[in-house]
């Protein structure tokens, strides 16, 4: 049940997966939490627990919490306190007015609904009766009206909100003193009816010391109640706890990373608990699984790879008695992968492998963005990945550390979890990973490197095969047909095959494209000593007619594979069964591959290679018999790789649930009758900051537009008739230097680029990247503006 008959292999060119003699018991400790960010450790329960809500491509979906999708309308702070401050002074003067009774009737309700008795001549309370409570009671309850009402038509709670709080907690402190000062002031004054209230409650005696000390006490407890109050509004408790750390590290606030309430622990649908196992009857294993998770001996891999095993049981139940002995045995090291490990050594980005996917950034929160999108974090996943993905930007841009490597990293992790196969291309020294990080490493051109690579692919088809190389070979070469090419290599392909039982090494195909006569010879006598071979003989007969003539692509093929036919690839693409080459058949199972191109020293060689691994990853993705495993090839420098076959091939991946990942340092290393196809082929577009203004074109083509409204403002000159007027007119012209004029706003609806080659070029600030993506559901965002990770 450790492979779950899912990465068994026989050897590695048929695509196994090198497996270790042991197996660690534990996994290694990772840099940080599946669940947060360095720094932050929750537990694996709390991570497995945070909800994941369903949400447009590329959002961060651990904890997120969706946006309005227009923007309210927002009042500019001038208006917002000039409001408040006309409403608080309108209050001020009603309440003014009230207390030196210039309003009439005021008090009117009041002594509709009390005794008469408790009112003297002159309207006031008679001492010992209801009238000493019942009147500082209604005083207190007009003047909350007043300020209720008032605060409404002044806003004053958004006013404090956005214009106090907002600018920090040392700020909203300061700012109640004044208030809580003017407050107390008037309370003692008795102009706010709270000390009159407290005392129509209180009985004195004849002692006059004693009702002294009775009235200081009760002026003391009204002080230290309002400035409590006060010590509330201004958040006093809770900066006293930032500044003397009892509340923690201070946590950002996001519109996108909330506190989500978690479910009840031990419930029925409490994850961590395994409620599918135990509904299966596996309570014993679902045990062993929760205590695996609550000792800490399981990490986020191993959750996602039993998870998924236990899915495989589920579409499968022959293997339920496998996945349960081996989580009897193994706990959290159930169902491995081959290779043994449970995680990586070290991670670069952050994870989640619930919902599959890796962060990159954060979208800027600008007009820029849609609204919704705005401060929410961006992510990649298969599901957009699998449309493919281009991105361009100039050297030195963070194309490498800050998409290839994390997406990489991702992939990796799921190859762990049996979800993904993936494989990483780049020059020798890119910052890929490390080796410990993938179960195969070709370095070509180094005598070191303990694999080698399949020049074939794993092809046992001769048409096949020569299909592959020529696309390889000569697929950029201008005025030779491919086709042609391909003809000519299957040629001496078949009949090598078939005298041989293998095909031929790279100085064998050299000679033979060649036509060295030793040779041809000898493959026409091992054809000749088998009298069935007939149709092979004349395979070798047509390409010799063929060799030589006009437009015959042979000597193109031999100048090309005399670049692979060099000392340094001594040993290398080796077809005799010595060696241990990786074929891309390979991809039906979860492995991790990183192959290293000798760019530096044989650039036209790691060109013609990296087309090779190209058009041998679209054929294998497309021809795997079981499409479970996402896979994914990354290219860390995609320049002269793409032919139109291979653009073609490209845009066909996403059916075969597969992708790619080109960058490029610009769409100059494309040939130009391919940029606008490759633009449409990939579903996912990215252009990094620093593009030219060319690259910027092509981009604003694939994006298109969309409708916007515009306001146009219209000043025109008032001219008065009236001297009393033009005498205003001119006194303010005179203040103001400016004329009187009116303004007419017009309001329509225009057509635009959503990103322009200019502002691509010129408004893309460094460390960002304007990010497009398409999901194989077709669902799509519009292109965003992302600040990435690592950016200050």
């Amino acid at each position: 049940m450790d492979t779950e008959d899912t990465y068994d292999g026989q050897a590695t060119r048929a695509g196994h997966v090198p497996r270790p003699a042991t197996s660690p018991e534990h996994p290694p400790k990772p840099r940080h939490a599946p669940g947060g960010a360095p720094g932050q450790t929750p537990a694996l329960a709390d991570w497995i627990s945070t909800p994941r809500p369903a949400a447009e491509p590329g959002v961060w979906r651990y904890g997120h919490t969706p946006r309005a999708a227009v923007e309210p309308e927002r009042t500019p702070d001038r208006a917002l306190a000039s409001g408040a401050l006309i409403s608080f002074l309108g209050c001020v003067l009603v309440w003014s007015l009230m207390r030196n009774t210039y309003i009439p009737f005021w008090d009117t309700p009041l002594k509709l609904f009390t005794p008469d008795s408790w009112w003297a001549a002159n309207g006031e309370p008679v001492a010992k009766t209801g009238g000493v409570q019942a009147k500082p009671i209604y005083e207190l309850l007009f003047v909350a009206a007043l300020l209720y009402g008032f605060g409404r038509l002044g806003n004053w709670r958004t006013v404090w909100t956005r214009l106090v709080v907002a600018r920090g907690p040392v700020v909203q402190a300061l700012a109640v003193v004044p208030l809580a000062y003017v407050t107390i002031v008037l309370v003692h004054n008795y102009q706010l009816p709270i000390r009159q209230l407290v005392e129509g409650f209180l009985t004195f005696d004849g002692d006059p010391v004693a009702n002294r000390a009775l009235m200081d006490t009760t002026r003391t407890v009204i002080d230290v109640v309002l400035v409590l109050a006060f010590a509330l509004l201004g958040g006093v408790v809770d900066l006293v706890r930032r500044f003397s750390g009892a509340g923690g590290a201070a946590q950002p606030a996001s519109a996108d990373r909330p506190h989500p309430p978690a479910p009840l622990p031990g419930g029925e649908d409490d994850p961590v608990r395994w409620p599918q196992v135990r509904g299966a009857g596996l309570v014993e294993v679902a045990d062993r699984l929760e205590g695996e998770a609550g000792g800490g001996r399981m990490n986020d891999v191993d959750y996602a790879r039993i998870r998924r095993a236990w899915d495989s049981v589920r579409v499968d139940p022959s293997r339920m008695r496998a996945f349960a002995d081996s989580v009897r045995d193994k706990g959290a090291g159930a169902c491995v992968h081959p290779s043994g490990d449970r995680d990586l050594p070290v991670r670069a980005a952050r994870h989640d492998l619930l919902a599959r996917q890796v962060l990159l950034g954060t979208v800027e929160d600008g007009i820029r963005n849609p609204y919704a999108r705005r401060g929410t974090s961006l992510a990649l996943d298969p599901d957009v990945l699998g449309t493919s993905l281009l991105a361009v930007g100039p050297s030195g841009t963070g194309k490498t550390q800050r998409l290839v490597r994390p997406v990489v990293e991702s992939l990796a992790l799921q190859a762990l979890a049996g979800q993904a196969a993936v494989v990483a291309v780049g020059a020798a020294g890119a910052q890929l990973g490390p080796d410990a990080a993938y179960d195969v490493v070709v370095r070509i051109g180094d005598p070191a490197s303990v694999y080698d690579l399949d020049l074939y692919g794993g092809a046992t088809d001769p048409d096949e095969a020569a299909t592959l190389l020529a696309e390889a070979f000569v697929g950029d070469v201008p005025g030779i047909d491919v086709r042609r090419a391909a003809t000519a290599l299957a040629q001496l392909l078949g009949p090598f095959r078939t005298a041989y039982g293998r095909f031929p090494a790279v100085p064998e195909l050299r000679e033979l494209l060649d036509q060295v006569p030793a040779a041809f010879d000898a493959l026409r006598r091992e054809l000749a000593a088998d009298g069935a071979q007939q149709a092979m003989l004349r395979e070798l007969d047509a390409r010799t007619r063929q060799h030589g003539a006009h437009g015959d692509p042979g000597p193109a093929l031999a100048d090309r594979v005399a670049l692979l036919d060099r000392p340094a690839f001594a040993g290398f693409f080796d077809t005799t069964g010595q060696g241990r080459p990786f074929s891309l058949r390979a991809l039906e199972h979860p492995i991790r591959v990183r192959v290293d191109l000798p760019e530096r020293g044989h650039a036209d060689a790691s060109r013609m290679l990296a087309r090779l691994l190209l058009a041998q990853f679209n054929a294998a993705a497309a021809a795997r018999a079981d499409r479970s495993l996402f896979a994914f090839l990354a290219f860390d420098d995609a320049s002269h790789t793409l032919t139109a076959e291979t653009v073609r091939g490209v845009q066909r991946l996403r059916s075969a649930h597969a992708g790619v990942l080109l960058t490029l340092r610009s769409l100059d290393d494309v040939p130009e009758a391919l940029r606008t196809p490759l633009l449409g082929a990939v579903g996912c577009r990215m252009a990094f900051s620093g593009v030219t203004t060319w690259d910027g074109k092509r981009f604003a083509e694939a994006w298109g537009t969309e409708w916007v409204e515009t306001r146009d403002v219209t000043h025109r000159t008032v001219f008065a008739d009236q001297p009393l007027t033009r005498a205003i007119h001119a006194f303010r012209k005179l203040v103001t230097g400016k004329a009187v004029t009116t303004d007419a706003v017009t309001v329509r609806q225009v057509e635009r680029e959503r990103w322009s080659a200019s502002d691509l070029a010129h408004a893309v600030p460094p460390g960002h990247a304007v990010l497009s993506l398409t999901s194989v559901k077709g669902e799509r965002a519009a292109p965003l503006l992302v600040r990435l990770a690592g950016t200050a």
